[in-house]
Order: structure tokens, then C-alpha cells, then sequence
């Protein structure tokens, strides 16, 4: 055990101290940006929404994986995710990982707000570990009595960089954090604001580290869980896709609030983490409704070939091929030869479906939208 105490071993334990005045305007921007998502959703055609929702529900569960180190396969993901929702899929066989992972996204979705309790974290425990045989503690909290340790560095050489309480406190640790959590939800007896409640829902869940694993991803879907019942509805931001761009600074930020339970810097981190996270759902919402206009003005204009690139274009974006469509890029993907490509490239210039930019090899191929 270090020298310096870890939070959950000081007297004021779990009573978290802030700065409420660092937060306010965060969270006046939160319900603002809410209101122009919705209001965007409300917008597009049903088709399209269902494919912003399991697109961005398969892009969280990739990438609350990713920050894990786990990397699961994005299409069987999405098979999952559509067949959760009831929507057309193929018959493919999803392994258990992304299956697993799909029904706790979905569960989020459909149930956020119903009231936190052992049995529904027990539930996301089990559809997190589906399929796997190396975790004793299976839908249910932590019971080995050695310590539960995060480490980094080298493995004859580690340094420990947070120790959970052991084992025998978890029931009486999750029986406050879930009073805690129900208690402070918009309806509850002490209503949190939303960025608050769900930044301090993160901390204080990875602080307790129940689970023998899968604890990172069940914090950041509390969070989610938190955010929805702030809106009365599910909120679709990229939460884990803008985490796992910048991992670094959120296990930082960790790291320097596991010590004492004064969180102010976490929490302002967190908060500017769901903005973001909006913000990239916003273009998410733009792109959809910019490619709805491109095909709508290119209908009966493309060719068989032209489509797939396009099509593979968009979905793409917002981050895109690397410096824009090589004529490499296109004959890879429609295995055309090289003259073919230089044609059907040269058409879209035409049309003003892409631009162009560079010169030889270097010549680049970008999508000709206003977002």
C-alpha cells in the first residue's frame, strides 16, 4: 500500500467536493446543444434516423472497447445493434464480445430511465463478459480477496496507480453509490445537473472498481444513462469516440482524482469531454442530412462503381481518408483498373460531386458538400 491514501480511505469519503461556479456555464451549453440535436433529429426521415442511431450506438460500443484495449468488428457490431432494434440485418453469426456489448448499448437505450439497481449492473456484467472464461466473477460483484490494482510500467517493475477498496466492502459501497445515483437523477430527492451527476457517477464508480473487469466501460454508460434522464431522452453523443481520441488525458485526469475527493479539475474535464462529444454528433447530424441533398441531386447520374466510392465516402466522415480519396483508394475499392478509375474520378469532377486537389501522385479527391 503507498503512503499517500487513496480517496476511498480518507474520512470524508464518498463526499465529493467542487467548484459549482467552474461548472455552470458548461452545463447552460450542455442543454443548449441538446435542444439543436433534437431539434436536427427531428428533421430527417426515419430511414436516416435509424441510421444515425445504430451508427452511433455500434460507434460507442467500438470505441468504449478500444479504450479497453479491446477491438471488436464494426459490421458485426451493426448487425447486432439492428437486430436489437428489430430492424433488416443479415444472418450472420456475432461473436459473443460484440454481442455482448450490443445488448448492454441497446439495454442503455431503451431503459435509461428506469432506476439504477444491483440487478441491472449484474445484467450488464453478464452481457459484457459473454463468452469469456477467464473472469470468475460473472454478473455479480468482485469476491478475490487479493487487491484490485491498477498498474502500468514494466511487469518485474510496476507502478501502482489506484488500489480499490477490497472486496468485502463492495455491497455496502454499490448500496450508497446506486441510493446516491437514483437520489440525485432529475426526479430524485437531491436533483444533480446533468454534467455534474454524470461526471461524479464516472469517478465515483471506477473508484469503487466492483467488477472483476468491465468496469471502465458499465462507468461510461452510468454517465450516458445520466445524461438521457437529464434530457427525458436517449442522447446519442459520441462520449466514448471522444474519450478514445484523447485516452491519455482522460486516465490522467483519473489518475490525479483517485487520491482525494475534491474533483473540480475531473469534473470541468468531463464536462468539456460531453460538449465535444455533442459537438461531433452535431456533424454526425450534418453529414447525414448533406448526404441526403448529394444523392438526391446525383440520383440516376452514377454509375454502379461511382455510388460504392461515394457511399464509402461518407461513411467515412466526419474524419475521412487521410488528406482526401487517392485514385489508389478508388480502384482498391471498386477493383477497376487504373484508366477506368482515372475516368470515372475525372466524371464526379464533372458533376461536382468531388473536388480535386493536388497534382499527379499526389492528387486528392474530396466530397463536394456545404455542412
Amino acid at each position: 500500500m503507498p503512503s499517500q491514501k487513496w480517496n476511498w480511505e480518507r474520512e470524508d469519503w464518498p463526499h465529493f467536493r467542487y467548484d459549482k461556479s467552474k461548472l455552470e456555464q458548461l452545463e447552460s451549453e450542455f442543454l443548449r446543444q441538446s435542444g439543436i440535436l433534437t431539434g436536427a433529429i427531428r428533421y430527417i426521415g426515419d430511414e436516416d434516423e435509424n441510421t444515425l442511431t445504430v451508427g452511433l450506438i455500434s460507434n460507442e460500443a467500438l470505441k468504449t472497447s478500444e479504450i479497453e484495449g479491446e477491438i471488436l468488428n464494426r459490421d458485426s457490431l451493426q448487425s447486432s445493434i439492428r437486430r436489437n432494434f428489430g430492424l433488416g440485418t443479415d444472418d450472420r453469426r456475432i461473436p459473443p464480445a460484440e454481442q455482448g456489448i450490443a445488448e448492454m448499448m441497446s439495454d442503455l437505450y431503451h431503459n435509461f430511465q428506469a432506476l439504477l439497481t444491483h440487478e441491472s449492473l449484474y445484467r450488464w456484467h453478464e452481457m459484457l463478459m459473454k463468452g469469456r472464461r477467464d473472469v470468475k466473477d460473472v454478473g455479480r460483484y468482485r469476491t478475490g480477496e487479493e487487491p484490485m490494482q491498477v498498474v502500468s510500467g514494466l511487469l518485474h517493475e510496476p507502478e501502482v496507480l489506484f488500489e480499490a477498496p477490497p472486496s468485502n466492502r463492495m455491497l455496502k459501497e454499490m448500496k450508497r453509490f446506486i441510493s446516491w445515483f437514483n437520489s440525485t437523477a432529475p426526479r430524485g430527492e437531491m436533483p444533480l445537473p446533468a454534467l455534474t451527476r454524470a461526471g461524479m457517477a464516472h469517478q465515483h464508480f471506477v473508484c469503487i472498481h466492483p467488477f472483476e473487469d468491465g468496469n471502465g466501460r458499465i462507468a461510461r454508460a452510468i454517465s450516458e444513462k445520466a445524461l438521457s434522464q437529464a434530457l427525458a431522452e436517449p442522447t446519442l453523443i459520441a462520449l466514448s469516440q471522444t474519450i478514445s481520441s484523447r485516452r491519455k488525458a482522460y486516465y490522467d485526469l483519473l489518475e490525479r482524482s483517485n487520491k482525494r475527493n475534491e474533483i473540480t479539475d475531473w469534473l470541468v474535464y468531463f464536462a468539456k469531454t460531453i460538449l465535444d462529444a455533442q459537438s461531433y454528433t452535431q456533424k454526425v447530424i450534418d453529414l447525414l442530412v448533406a448526404k441526403t441533398k448529394f444523392f438526391d441531386r446525383l440520383r440516376g447520374q452514377l454509375n454502379g462503381r461511382q455510388e460504392k466510392v461515394v457511399s464509402r465516402m461518407f461513411r467515412e466522415e466526419p474524419g475521412g481518408f487521410k488528406d482526401g480519396l487517392s485514385a489508389e483508394n478508388y480502384i482498391r475499392i471498386t477493383g477497376t483498373s487504373r484508366a477506368t478509375a482515372t475516368r470515372d474520378l475525372q466524371d464526379l469532377v464533372d458533376k461536382k460531386a468531388l473536388t480535386r486537389s493536388g497534382a499527379l501522385k499526389s492528387t486528392r479527391y474530396h466530397l463536394n458538400i456545404h455542412i
